[in-house]
């Protein structure tokens, strides 16, 4: 035999029980040998991220398919987060049947569960191991400081680690915010102080980061506030805005500062000049999915699509005078019916709730004013502050709070306030309550020009107040917060 021949023999040779280690190796050295060829995760989509209250559910893909009633009973989750399976294949998509609360660290472990035979049925190799971890962001909020040092100010505290951070220049006072997607940036309208002589009415559009939810420790450690400038004042003065839930389209009423006869709606997209729109109305909304706005036209609401604005309205609903908010997922609308072709219910306000199909749901009436409504995150519940007309010779309306099932219609009353002005609800991304404001206002107050509520009275200070809702006005607690400060919002 040559010297060839042997190598090759040789060679053979270590093939075949590198071949033989290989298909038996498995049951060699068992389950928890280093070769273990058992099946195993291929894929988490939660693996290390921050998650927020938008994320309901994670996906789980195997490299083969398991046995589905092993994996539910050896899945385990720490904080424990309830939630139903569901497969499709070698995916596996758990539900939450809740919000995950913010500000928590989670561990997820599943170990134990076998691999299934499609055609037989039976079991075979137990998993290898799997681990892994995510958290929630950081629980946050945004609000407008009223102290001394902070007055107009716009300040986001992180809940989470108890810290406060100013993110406008003493300069700048800040009239209204809106909140980009995940938190990082804040939408807002501020008038300069160093110039006067323009007025609460002459306000610049900005975009400031918040610093919150940053993946690479070096930048939060390093952050400063990046302030610039959305859109100036230079030519047209500007209103309300809104920005849309995806954070792309921003929609502002403006009026020409040379013929206030040019009122109108702009379009704001990114990357692209303002767009001037043929809309005239009064308050609107720009629906979660970014494509659709709702205004008042007439005797009814339209809604009209942002991508192709001029053309007609894709829908009309009649009767209805005031948008107040829609759900989060599009579906539904919050409106206000004023009853004006109704003499029996002319001065009573109807809140109805329609959904895309035009199905109307009659929520309630009052005799005062639909000051704003929140969903809760399951859309099961909607929370509104409403005012009724309290008997005597003084005209006078009385605001409390109210929840609302919208499966069963049921209607509970939760607390009730003594005063009211400029209250917006905002509530908790993971549902654990509704942050609002009480403003103290001086109406005979010359010196500060710019610091007002919308009816024109100087902000002297602010209270932000949680309330977290029970099932009566006992249960329901009313947390005052440790800020001075208005118009408070939850970030994302």
């Amino acid at each position: 035999m040559t010297k060839i021949d042997r190598l090759a023999v040789i060679l053979i040779v270590i093939f075949s029980v590198v071949i033989a280690m290989g298909i038996g190796g498995d049951r060699l050295c068992g389950d928890d040998c280093p070769i273990n060829t058992g099946p195993r995760v291929k894929e988490f989509s939660w693996q290390n991220a921050a998650i927020g209250g938008e994320d309901t559910a994670f996906i789980m893909t195997f490299d083969r398919p398991m046995d589905a009633k092993g994996v539910t009973e050896n899945l385990v989750i720490d904080p424990p987060l309830p939630g139903k399976f569901s497969w499709a294949g070698k995916r596996l998509a758990y539900t939450l049947l809740q919000p995950a609360p913010y500000g928590e660290a989670y561990q997820l472990n599943l170990r134990g569960a076998k691999e299934k035979f499609a055609a037989s049925g039976k079991l075979g190799k137990t998993m290898q191991p799997f681990s892994s971890e995510f958290r929630t962001r950081d629980r946050a909020l945004a609000y407008i400081g009223t102290d001394e040092k902070e007055k107009g100010r716009l300040i986001v505290y992180n809940w989470t680690k108890d810290e406060p951070r100013v993110l406008t220049p003493p300069n700048l006072v800040v009239l209204d915010f809106q909140v980009y997607p995940e938190g990082k940036a804040i939408l807002f309208s501020a008038v300069d102080r160093n110039r006067p002589k323009e007025g609460i009415q002459d306000s610049q559009l900005y975009r400031v980061t918040t610093g919150l939810n940053l993946e690479d420790e070096a930048d939060k450690e390093s952050f400063v506030p990046n302030l610039e400038l959305v859109l100036d004042n230079q030519d047209y003065q500007n209103l309300q805005f809104q920005l849309a839930a995806d954070g792309q389209a921003i929609a502002v009423q403006r009026v020409n500062r040379e013929d206030p006869a040019d009122f109108g709606l702009w379009l704001l997209e990114p990357d692209q000049e303002p767009q001037k729109l043929n809309l005239v109305g009064g308050d609107f909304a720009i629906a979660p999915d970014g494509k659709t706005l709702a205004m008042p036209q007439g005797e009814g609401v339209a809604i009209f699509s942002l991508e192709n604005i001029q053309a007609e309205p894709l829908d009309f609903l009649p009767r209805f005078g005031q948008v107040v908010t829609f759900s989060p997922d599009g579906a539904s609308a919050v409106l206000v019916d004023f009853n004006s072709d109704n003499l029996e219910f002319r001065y009573i306000r109807s809140l109805y709730l329609v959904n895309n199909r035009n199905q109307e749901q009659k929520l309630l009436d009052t005799d005062g004013t639909v000051l704003d409504c929140d969903f809760d995150p399951s859309q099961s519940n909607l929370y509104c502050l409403v005012t009724e007309l309290v008997s005597g010779a003084d005209y006078r309306e009385q605001p409390y709070f109210v929840e609302i099932n919208l499966e069963t219609g049921d209607v509970n009353r939760l607390a009730q306030l003594n005063q009211f002005q400029d209250i917006n609800l905002s509530m908790a991304p993971d549902g654990l309550g509704l942050l609002f404001s009480q403003i103290v206002t001086d109406p005979t107050d010359d010196e500060e020009p710019f610091f007002r509520t919308r009816s024109g009275a100087a902000i002297v200070s602010g209270q932000l107040w949680l309330m977290v809702p029970g099932l009566t006005p006992e249960t329901t607690q009313l947390e005052a917060l440790p800020f001075a400060g208005v118009y408070p919002r939850w970030l994302p």
